[in-house]
């Protein structure tokens, strides 16, 4: 699986949050990570929020996919109600 990002946007993730986009890309690699579309705009382009545990923490990464990459747009650490919603699907599953 290849990423591409932003590097400027991924170096103000990681001024801001204390990670950058390569360490969140490790999300994906959850067996149990969940995938939904972000539908709270209209981008213009598809894209999706998925949500991956990362050494016991969980983030929320926006995406849009791409022909030879999966282009990160945006990470961050889950909030609870997310950390509750991704308990309640991986149990379901």
């Amino acid at each position: 699986m290849d990423f591409e990002w932003d590097e400027a946007k991924s170096e103000a993730c990681f001024q801001a949050r204390g990670f950058d986009f390569a360490y969140a890309a490790r999300a994906f690699f959850d067996p149990d990570r969940v995938v939904q579309a972000d539908t709270r705009h209209s981008y213009g382009e598809e894209r999706f929020q998925v949500m991956g545990r990362i050494e016991q923490r969980l983030f929320v990464i926006v995406y849009t996919p791409r022909r030879d990459a999966i282009r990160i747009i945006s990470a961050r650490k889950a909030n609870q109600r997310e950390v509750r919603d991704y308990e309640n699907r991986t149990r379901e599953d």
